[in-house]
């Protein structure tokens, strides 16, 4: 068995690669760690609204209190509002069952600590080596030792629900809006939130069955949300993930506003309050040159880090840093919350549309982005690393380098979550680099796949 940690927590295809044994090993392994610091701890426990929730859910608390922790279950929630929770009901840790954007098939348990911050790699290394050396197999207490699961508070969702209209100074009436949900854990919390704020409200994407999640709706398939924007005039729309930690917008013209786009209008709108701090930005290695010129032009500057959206956590802690995220959405907004909220993030969002009195369109159109273009190449598990060790695949990057001639860029990398390597191309002629990405993801498959 490889790493079962990746960027995003222990994910796969639910009861094949993500099995209730792992999960049951998952939970006694975590409660032992956890243990070491809490002599009975508490973990809270969400999940997104996947058929595979319960099975995984169930099989996590059995290990879990097979180690003598306590279990409470708060049912479908965001990611970040389990996060929220932890801290505010002073749990030990946080663990939720998502897989996030991906197909319902699969399935995915990530930790919080007790601040609400995803676990530090030594930890989760700690866990995994528990459960690879097959250390927790045997280990399991009696009698008084057993956890309990504890009553959920039946207000889980309404607390989350106010923190989030905390982050919004005064309300949005008067605002059109068209959420997307995803068919996940947004479905219930971002129109009662909404709603709550005096917005005129449409929802697509809230009638979850268990097998519908990220289904041609939310942030990875904005289409309808396109759709239903032009359609009711809306002055945006807002697409979430399954487990809506992402933020992808849709302006009053229809067109797609993505998470570098959103990052920059959100910066602006707190430079100009004079609240972002030391004109700081933290993007990652996949955010377009546009958003590095735009922060540059404001008189600040964006720190890089690699793909993941803990990797943008540990920088902005680093730096103080109060704005940071991805082009896919994951935006961090350090001065309210602990991870990426989507529903938080559209909340930002919206309010600088209000206060700035411009449109979507208007506000996004200030950022010039270079042309991307982004093809995945789809291998086996263990090659995901291997693509430079290739002569052939190396030769092919290097020459595509050199035909960029300092006017764009090749970045290459495997996905944190999936048997896939992304092959991402930026220049000024679209053509060109699209047909420069599809030959190196198509060597990569036929040589690693």
């Amino acid at each position: 068995m490889g790493r079962l940690f990746g960027t995003d927590g222990v994910r796969g295809i639910a009861n094949s690669e993500l099995t209730p044994e792992l999960a049951f090993n998952l939970g006694k392994a975590g409660a032992f760690v956890l243990a070491k610091e809490e002599e009975r701890p508490t973990v809270i426990i969400g999940m997104d609204t996947r058929v595979s929730g319960d099975m995984l859910q169930d099989a996590l608390s059995a290990g879990i209190m097979a180690m003598g922790a306590n279990v409470i279950k708060v049912g479908i929630l965001p990611t970040p509002a389990v996060a929220y929770l932890v801290k505010k009901y002073g749990a030990q840790a946080g663990v939720v069952i998502s897989a996030s954007h991906n197909p319902f098939e699969y399935n995915g348990i990530k930790f919080f600590n007790h601040e609400g911050f995803k676990l530090e790699d030594s930890i989760e290394d700690e866990i995994e080596d528990l459960i690879l050396r097959d250390a927790v197999r045997g280990a399991r207490l009696s009698g008084e030792g057993i956890g309990k699961c504890l009553a959920a508070d039946e207000d889980a969702l309404e607390k989350y629900a106010e923190f989030l209209k905390t982050t919004v100074k005064g309300d949005l009436k008067g605002m059109r809006v068209v959420l997307d949900c995803a068919n996940g854990a947004a479905y219930q919390v971002a129109e009662k939130v909404y709603k709550e704020l005096g917005a005129e409200v449409k929802v697509i994407g809230n009638s979850p069955n268990g097998y519908n999640i990220n289904d041609g709706f939310g942030s990875t398939h904005p289409e309808k949300l396109q759709e239903e924007v032009l359609k009711w005039g809306a002055d945006c729309g807002l697409a979430y993930d399954g487990d809506a930690d992402r933020l992808i917008a849709v302006d009053e013209k229809g067109n797609v506003v993505d998470g570098d786009s959103v990052i920059y209008v959100c910066a602006k709108f707190l430079h100009d309050k004079g609240e972002l701090k030391d004109g700081l930005v933290t993007a990652t290695v996949m955010s377009n040159m546009g958003l590095y010129k735009a922060v540059e032009k404001l008189g600040g500057s964006v720190d890089t880090t690699k793909v993941g959206d803990r990797y943008v956590l540990e920088k902005m802690r680093e730096t103080g840093c109060v704005i940071g995220g991805e082009q896919s959405g994951h935006i961090i907004f350090l001065n309210h919350t602990t991870t990426g909220d989507g529903i938080l993030s559209s909340l930002q969002l919206m309010q600088a549309i209000r206060d700035k009195g411009k449109t979507l369109s208007e506000l996004s159109s200030e950022l010039e982005l270079y042309p991307q273009v982004l093809k995945n190449a789809k291998i086996k598990n263990e090659n995901k690393s291997r693509y430079m060790q290739d002569p052939i695949v190396k030769k092919e990057i290097e020459e595509v380098e050199k035909l960029m001639r300092g006017e764009g860029r090749v970045l290459i990398r495997p996905s944190g979550t999936e048997p896939l390597v992304r092959v991402m191309i930026e220049g000024s002629d679209q053509k060109l680099i699209t047909e420069y990405a599809s030959a190196i993801a198509a060597l990569i498959e036929l040589r690693l796949g």
